[in-house]
């Protein structure tokens, strides 16, 4: 019988997909919202065994997904996840893709009635860069988290980590642990409700459950 073959290398994702992937036991049933062309919820289903599902909203993504062998089907977070059942996952992770939203309280308020837990990851808009770039150029910043010009960025609702744990606190969320990340996906080691996160965090990871 011929030796079988060894598995197939698998490319190493960025530092916050990492940290999330980190955050989820092996063996969890995971829906990974607006999951792009699969590299969090690939490196999910054959790094830690999870049950992944994943829903993205463009068609090009969920081809890509299709391709690598992911279970994805095409759907959208404003409109689509008031379908899925409560607690139907141990996971709900959404990341990078609260700010695209046309809803995010009410996606927030899904992910965390879907999920036994919810994993999201949003770009700080209150980074130090950004206020600096608008206070003496006058214009829309880009930075390596939110890297789109003004006229072609598919972000409508942007916020601070500020402004996020703010709303989870208004929704009863709470926050069981956090990441504050600098350029690079550094771990800043920042409390996620003090005042320097805020000011130097380009993202924040948050894990959630509901009260």
């Amino acid at each position: 019988m011929p030796d079988a073959l060894p598995p197939r290398p698998r490319a190493a994702i960025r530092a916050d997909l990492k940290r999330i992937a980190d955050w989820v036991e092996p063996g969890a049933r995971v829906l990974d919202v607006g999951c792009g062309e699969g590299e969090l919820l690939e490196h999910l289903v054959h790094g830690k065994g999870v049950d992944g599902r994943g829903l993205e909203l463009s068609m090009d993504g969920v081809r890509h997904c299709v391709a690598r062998g992911l279970s994805v089907i095409q759907g959208d977070a404003d409109t689509d996840l008031k379908d899925y059942p409560s607690t139907s996952f141990d996971y709900v992770i959404l990341s990078q893709t609260l700010q695209a939203t046309r809803r995010p309280r009410d996606v927030l308020e899904h992910l965390v009635r879907i999920g036994r837990r919810a994993i999201v990851s949003v770009p700080n808009f209150g980074f130090w860069r950004m206020r600096l770039d608008l206070l003496l150029k006058g214009r829309m910043p880009v930075t390596e988290s939110l890297g789109w010009q003004w006229w072609d960025t598919p972000n409508i609702h942007f916020c601070t980590i500020a402004d996020f744990t703010a709303l989870c606190r208004d929704l009863s969320v709470e926050v069981e642990r956090s990441a504050i990340l600098g350029p690079g996906g550094k771990n800043l080691l920042l409390p996620h409700d003090s005042g320097r996160a805020n000011w130097f965090g380009e993202q924040g990871l948050f894990l959630l459950r509901h009260r």
